[in-house]
């Protein structure tokens, strides 16, 4: 870390720059080296952002003003729309997993980051707050950037999970007229379209729309998998004066395919494990499963200045989000014999149906007071935030499990002394107990339409209603004196989880927390911020517990998690930030650590299976380095390196002690560029990409008898842009070696091997 800050203070040293502050203008050289004027940054976010490039110079939810990004006494990466579409991620996975410390767990929308595992299920949008399981990856054309928020943002956003927070901003109307059309086909006949329309519409460019749309039909290189999607999302905003600005959007996405639980391979043989024992295409699904979510979501924004000191702004959120869902999948076992021994070719199946609606409210209010005192500057916020998730009544799961009786009951176990009892089948002139749901033959995959009927549903469940409430008041200071910003924050969190909500039986339970916030930034040079920040982080069980299969008995249950002890954390970092060469490139570098206690695990009581204790605790540190910008006036680069030591730190088990955290690589990487060749001759017309992205090895997330091998992927794209005209043609071809990898693992039966070589060809047309 010193060498690193030695060498960006020797470039900064030999390197002209400029230090715009939060608020005023300032004229700099843009990437062309013409002379551009950078408007004011606005007071909340109601219009959208000009700049094309491949990093964004501000954050609104970092501390809910328009601060920029590099006197932030904290780490916060960000993916921006330009880099999104250079790349055709269209998935949330393709795009953050180049932030640094960012890394895909599974199929799902679930990250390691910074070594530290999500819990919650749902997205930040706009700085709210969502519920919902995102089992599909939604369409991102309405996405103007995605900001990662790195360590427990508590002090922000309201129950967040300790490694780090993904907010996703969206595309807001702009003041000029511009329209795009985009059209993809590519591999595992994916075909996509999509629409941005923007601009004023009225003389008077005070009432502003815009209008994202898309459509995905998708299939996969998985076998029996598909996503398909639509996406509609109109904004406007009303900016009637300088000192007040209204914003109305809507989000309505509807997505349709199945969960994919991932590639199911055979037990480990005399003592070694094969990865490729199976096609990475393997799926244990069968051809009637479905997976079907249905978000509509309502949001608006209001800001005002009542003088150049004082300003109120507030903003309400609204979210449905309903899911149906029907899928075969294991349970997490291989078949046994009547003698118990076990059969590592037939996996253990079981078959699931729910259906459920969540409701979400998000309010957050606050007042902006600037003034100065002397030579210094301050900016004050006191705020209210509320966050209320509901589980609607109607809610319900069935599910066929276990194995058939000889009396035609089901029995939920295999108990071999009780093998007489069993109904039995014949495998390879072996006897096993009858399943409930079939087995699923590795040596033989068969994908027959599955007769549900034949089923027995002994596990049938009404999700109970539940209410879980978050009220917060916080207060927030940014002071600034010559070179240095200090941002302090308090927040304070009253949390109420209700079970049952609005039956007799209903339980209630509290918890309170309050959270400090302190960091300070210190301008060595005017290219040159270094940095340090300590925060506190904190989530109620019942916000922890829907992802992990140890815990997710009680999303089911009246027995709120929420009774034990909150999830609790805290952030040690320190940093560097640096914009060199006229702010072409950025330069950063940070070291931390996170330690967060009070893990909910199983207690392991065998008389009592769903018992809980608060035992867990882990650590994690690390260094991260990202480089952003243009090295030429038409080469722009984005690069990213992640060391992560990540430790479990207690356990209910005490051989875990000090042992590596699961899905979690020591080292990583990631490299893009592009290179547009706008000189005479047979080139002009063309631009080349390319990508590199490397990781290490990673623990499964429940089984610790193999890993996941290390990988390194290369991408190529080709753009085409005839007659430098309002046209591009793009050819993205990923894993271009044909690399076959996985992105992580829960046990032998859940891998999740990443995508093998694919192209995706897209014209898109500006006008």
């Amino acid at each position: 870390m010193k060498k690193l800050l030695l060498l960006i203070l020797f470039i900064s040293k030999y390197s002209p720059g400029s230090c715009q502050q939060p608020g005023k203008q300032t004229v700099a050289a843009d990437t062309s080296g013409r002379l551009s004027t950078s408007a004011q940054l606005q007071a909340v976010e109601v219009t959208g952002r000009t700049a094309k490039k491949y990093d964004s110079e501000y954050s609104f939810s970092a501390t809910r003003t328009a601060i920029l990004n590099r006197e932030l006494p904290q780490a916060i990466g960000t993916v921006t729309k330009e880099l999104i579409k250079d790349r055709q991620a269209f998935q949330l996975a393709d795009a953050v997993k180049v932030i640094p410390g960012v890394i895909p767990s599974s199929f799902y929308n679930q990250y390691s980051i910074r070594g530290i595992s999500q819990n919650e299920e749902g997205q930040i949008i706009n700085g709210m707050r969502t519920r919902q399981y995102y089992f599909l990856q939604p369409l991102m054309a309405n996405i103007e950037r995605i900001e990662v928020l790195k360590g427990p943002a508590s002090a922000t956003f309201s129950s967040v999970d300790p490694g780090g927070s993904i907010n996703l901003v969206t595309k807001k109307p702009l003041a000029f007229n511009r329209k795009e059309i985009s059209m993809s086909a590519g591999s595992f006949n994916t075909i996509r379209g999509a629409l941005d329309f923007t601009g004023p519409l009225n003389k008077e460019k005070t009432l502003l729309y815009r209008i994202n749309g898309a459509y995905q039909r998708a299939q996969s290189y998985r076998d029996l998998v598909r996503n398909n999607a639509l996406l509609v999302s109109p904004s406007f905003s009303y900016i009637p004066n300088k000192r007040t600005a209204i914003n109305v959007e809507i989000i309505y996405s509807d997505m349709e395919g199945n969960l994919d639980r991932g590639q199911p391979i055979f037990g480990a043989i005399a003592g070694k494990t094969d990865l490729q024992s199976t096609p990475v295409s393997l799926n244990l699904g069968a051809s009637s499963d479905f997976f079907k979510s249905k978000e509509f979501i309502i949001s608006s924004s209001l800001s005002h200045q009542f003088s150049d000191a004082i300003s109120i702004n507030a903003a309400y959120m609204k979210q449905t989000w309903q899911e149906d869902l029907q899928e075969h999948r294991t349970n997490n076992t291989y078949a046994v014999n009547i003698s118990n021994e076990p059969i590592p070719s037939l996996v253990g199946m079981q078959f699931v149906q729910r259906q459920q609606n969540w409701n979400t409210d998000n309010v957050n209010v606050y007042f902006n007071f600037r003034f100065t005192t002397g030579e210094s500057k301050h900016e004050l916020l006191a705020g209210y935030d509320l966050n209320s998730w509901r589980k609607m009544k109607g809610g319900s799961q069935h599910a066929a499990r276990g194995f058939l009786l000889k009396d035609g009951t089901v029995a939920s176990s295999f108990v071999p002394g009780n093998a007489g009892n069993y109904q039995t089948i014949t495998y390879n002139n072996q006897v096993l107990p009858k399943p409930n749901v079939s087995y699923f033959d590795l040596n033989n995959p068969s994908y027959i339409i599955r007769n549900i009927s034949d089923y027995n549903m002994n596990a049938s469940v009404a999700i109970p209603a539940a209410l879980t409430t978050t009220n917060a008041i916080y207060l927030q200071e940014q002071f600034r004196w010559n070179k240095l910003l200090l941002l302090l924050g308090l927040r304070q969190e009253w949390f109420e989880d209700i079970t049952n909500f609005k039956s007799p039986v209903a339980l209630s339970f509290t918890n309170s927390k309050l959270l400090p916030r302190m960091g300070i930034t210190y301008s060595v040079t005017r290219q040159v911020n270094v940095y340090a920040t300590y925060l506190q982080g904190y989530q109620p069980q019942s916000n922890t517990v829907t992802l992990l299969p140890s815990t997710g008995s009680y999303f089911w249950t009246n027995q709120s998690a929420s009774r034990f002890k909150p999830l609790i954390s805290d952030l040690k970092e320190f940093g560097i930030k640096s914009r060199l060469w006229d702010g072409r490139l950025n330069i950063n570098a940070a070291i931390y650590e996170i330690n967060q206690k009070n893990l909910l695990m199983n207690a392991n009581l065998p008389a009592f299976p769903d018992s809980m204790i608060t035992r867990g605790a882990e650590r994690s540190r690390g260094l991260e380095v990202d480089v952003t910008g243009y090295l030429l006036p038409e080469w722009q680069v984005f690069a990213s390196y992640s060391y992560i030591d990540s430790r479990i730190m207690e356990d209910f088990n005490p051989i875990l002690k000090g042992a590596r955290k699961q899905n979690t690589p020591y080292s990583s990487a990631s490299f893009w560029t592009r290179y547009n060749f706008r000189t005479g001759g047979v080139l002009r017309d063309l631009g080349i990409g390319a990508g590199i992205q490397y990781t290490g090895d990673k623990v499964p997330w429940f089984d610790r008898s193999f890993l996941t091998p290390a990988y390194t992927l290369l991408d190529l794209a080709l753009y085409y842009t005839p007659g430098k005209s309002n046209m591009q043609i793009g050819l993205n071809v990923n894993n271009i070696l044909d690399k076959t990898y996985w992105i992580g693992a829960q046990n032998y039966q859940r891998l999740f091997p990443g995508a093998p070589r694919n192209a995706m060809l897209t014209a898109t047309y500006s006008f």
